[in-house]
């Protein structure tokens, strides 16, 4: 796949119209019959999802934590191939890791000490090339980390709001 030639009409697009490269992407969540279950639309796919079974859920579905952690490894896996096809770099191999840890007795309201969410989240890259160099390997690491979105907006979080409505 030739990644340049793809990219450069909308990279065109884009630079003469500052409005076209400006997206909004939507997820929706939706009750079902359990309180520890939910249903996710993002648009293209639904998914299911429920409580992580440490706080009560069966762990037959996936949590939001492991929701969120795909999300991240399924960008830097995509960032990482495609900065590594843009850069001219052979892989044979290239796999992303995540792994988050979290104590859940933030989450169950047992503890006000612990804080609520991950403490830590952790990427391993494996990245197979042989015929790169030791400067190719670290550009391909820079500019991974730099376009990842998953990755920046967890490292630099954007404005948060919540909005209520319904009736109650």
């Amino acid at each position: 796949m030739d990644l340049r030639s793809l990219q450069k009409p909308l990279k065109d697009q884009y630079r003469n119209d500052r409005n076209a490269s400006r997206i909004t992407i939507r997820a929706k969540g939706e009750q079902t019959g359990a309180p520890i279950a939910c249903s996710v639309d993002i648009g293209r796919a639904i998914y299911q999802a429920e409580a992580h079974k440490g706080v009560g859920g069966a762990g037959v579905a996936a949590c939001s934590g492991d929701l969120l952690l795909g999300a991240l490894a399924a960008c830097a896996q995509i960032t990482c191939q495609m900065v590594a096809a843009a850069m001219g770099i052979p892989t044979e191999h290239i796999e992303v890791t995540v792994k988050g840890d979290l104590d859940l007795r933030g989450t169950l309201g047992i503890s006000k000490e612990v804080p609520v969410g991950f403490e830590s989240i952790h990427l391993n890259f494996d990245v197979v090339a042989p015929q790169a160099t030791p400067e190719q390997l670290s550009g391909l690491r820079e500019k991974t980390e730099q376009y990842c979105v998953v990755m920046q907006t967890l490292m630099r979080p954007p404005k948060l709001q919540s909005e209520w409505g319904g009736q109650g």
